[in-house]
Parts: C-alpha cells; structure tokens; sequence
C-alpha cells in the first residue's frame, strides 16, 4: 500500500484540486449510471447539460474508477458483466466483462485486488484487476451486502449488510472473515466511511436515519448521529473537515463535523429530492448526487447549500461518478481515493 500521507489526515492527498499524472488533462465529467435501464448519462459540470449516452449492460449500479485512475468501470448488477470506459474520451473502451454479480466494486488498498461485491449472492469476490480471473471467493452470512471500507494500515476491510443489519470485518491479508457487528433491531447500514485520522467507521443507517460511529481498533458501536430519513450516501469535504450525508427519504443534506462529531449544516433541496450517491467536484465546491427516484442529478454548493442544478437522466440514477477526482489512487466506489 502506498504509505499513508498523513496519520491525521488519510485524505491528505485528496485535497482540493490535487490531481495526479494520471488524470491532469482528463475532461471533468459526471457520470450517472441508470440502474432501471441499460446506460450511463454523461454531463459537463461547467454547462449542465448531458452530453452523451453510453450503452451497458442491464442494471448498472455503480460507476467504479479502477485503482490506477484510468478506466471507470460501469457495473452492470443483473447482466453479470462490467462496461468499460475511457475517461480521456468519454467513451466505451471496449467490450463488456463478464462477472458474477457486480452490484459493487472496490480495489485493495495495495491494488492487488479487485473486490467484486456480489450482493444477491452474499459473497465478496477477489479477482485479478486486469484479467479479472477470480483469486478468491469469500462467502459471507451478512445478507445485503454492499459497502466497503479499508483500515487505515490497509489490513482489513469493512462491509455493511443492509438487510441483516450487520456489519462485516475482513483480514485482508488471510481473506477471511474476523468477525461480525450486529447493529441495533431495526437498523439497515449503507455507504460507510473512515474518518480521516483513521479512528472511527461512520456508516450511515436508512431505517434509524442516522449514522453510527464505530471505533475502528475495537470494531464497536461509540454513538450515533441523528441527520435524516433514509440516510444513505457519505462524503468526506476536501479539507477532510466535515463528512456530507445524503438523507435519500428527506430530501437532504446533513453536514457532520469529523471534530465534533455533529450535525453542523443541513442542506435542503427545493421541493424535495432523492440524494443518494455521488462526490464532490475536484475543487471541492460542488456536491454531485443522483436523485435515485426522482430520475434527476443535484449539483449543490457546499459553500452556500443551495441547489445549483437539477438535470434530466435516466431512470434510478444510482452510483455516480466524478471523474477526474483529486488523489494517488482509488479504492473503488464511485470515487473513493487516499
């Protein structure tokens, strides 16, 4: 794994406009995968406006940046394959891939792995990230498995299963499971994020509408934040000062202090929404969502909270993607980079 930029900070190099070789002179784009049909839409942040459709297979779930940054792979969950694209283009980089299951997908942190996440079939995935030959398949009993987070050593792995209510710990080094967190009756953990000193697991929590805080050195539960209905999508700030989270069922934003561990802004949007996944803008100074049952994009300003845009795209827009993101490589998602 390359070594960590900052122990107060893992996010250190993923600040504001801080683009690698391997992305300087891609051209800012967003792209929006419609899991109820068979396509990604393509926008130009600077005009709003969508500027191509690219074909995939049925139900594309995420758009998943590779772990050298350049390729975005689209997954496509129910037809089993990965739709590839060249971010210098915009454009289809080749033929579909084929792979059991791909609701999502994440890459170790030294990049010697791609971790298909196979929802449905309640097994994590470990294939080789350029011939996707399957290395290793790991069953969980953590039904709704979906959402990934590394350590900050890089060791192990964290899950979130959203219809058992559980999370998962695995060691990353033997591929095995270490052990099972059972969150409170009634909880439903989705998109899960480390805090930037490495210390605490935030997950998000659609049926309490909240986020948990989990210790990462005793996988523990250490408290909870209360933010929205539904709250689904996480988002650390450029300055790795607040965490962003999409509240899918309020039609909001909640913006939590990493120091104080509080609710410190919420941004709403007007008439209601849908936010679910995304990222922010290389700068730092946009909020981009996918509007899951609203079949629009937000752009929000995380200066001021208002709504800058509302796009027309495709039906169930889920797990958007920024791309170019700041940052030395990615761990998958829709753009998750250290």
């Amino acid at each position: 794994m390359p070594p960590i930029a900052s122990p107060a900070n893992l996010y250190a190099d993923a600040g504001a406009n801080m683009l690698s070789r391997a992305v300087k002179g891609v051209p800012y784009r967003i792209y929006v995968p419609n899991s109820g049909g068979s396509s990604v839409t393509v926008i130009n942040p600077k005009t709003y406006s969508v500027v191509r459709q690219i074909s995939t297979g049925y139900n594309p779930q995420h758009v998943v940046p590779s772990y050298d940054m350049k390729t975005l792979y689209v997954t496509n969950d129910q037809a089993n394959s990965l739709t590839p694209i060249n971010p210098n283009t915009a454009m289809r980089k080749g033929p579909d891939i084929p792979v059991t299951d791909p609701y999502n997908m994440y890459y170790t942190p030294d990049g010697r792995y791609a971790i298909v996440v196979a929802e449905a079939q309640e097994h994590l995935d470990f294939r080789d990230p350029h011939t996707w030959a399957l290395k290793h398949r790991l069953y969980v009993t953590c039904p709704g498995v979906d959402h990934i987070d590394f350590s900050a050593n890089g060791g192990y792995l964290i899950a979130t299963c959203e219809f058992s209510g559980r999370l998962v710990k695995v060691n990353l080094h033997t591929h095995k499971v270490v052990r099972y967190l059972q969150l409170p009756s009634g909880s439903s953990p989705q998109d899960i994020k480390l805090d930037p000193r490495g210390r605490i697991f935030y997950v998000a929590d659609k049926y309490r509408a909240g986020v948990w805080m989990i210790r990462a050195k005793t996988f523990t539960v250490m408290g909870f934040i209360p933010t929205g209905n539904d709250a689904h999508g996480l988002y650390p700030s450029r300055n790795a000062r607040d965490l962003y989270v999409t509240n899918r069922g309020s039609g909001s934003v909640s913006v939590i202090s990493f120091a104080t561990h509080k609710v410190v802004r919420t941004f709403y949007i007007p008439g209601g929404g849908t936010p679910d996944m995304g990222n922010t803008s290389p700068d730092g100074k946009v909020l981009w969502l996918a509007g899951r049952y609203s079949s629009v994009v937000y752009a929000i300003s995380t200066i001021t909270g208002k709504l800058l845009a509302r796009i027309p795209v495709g039906l169930e827009p889920h797990g958007l993607c920024v791309w170019p993101q700041p940052g030395r490589y990615s761990l998958g998602h829709t753009g998750v980079t250290r």
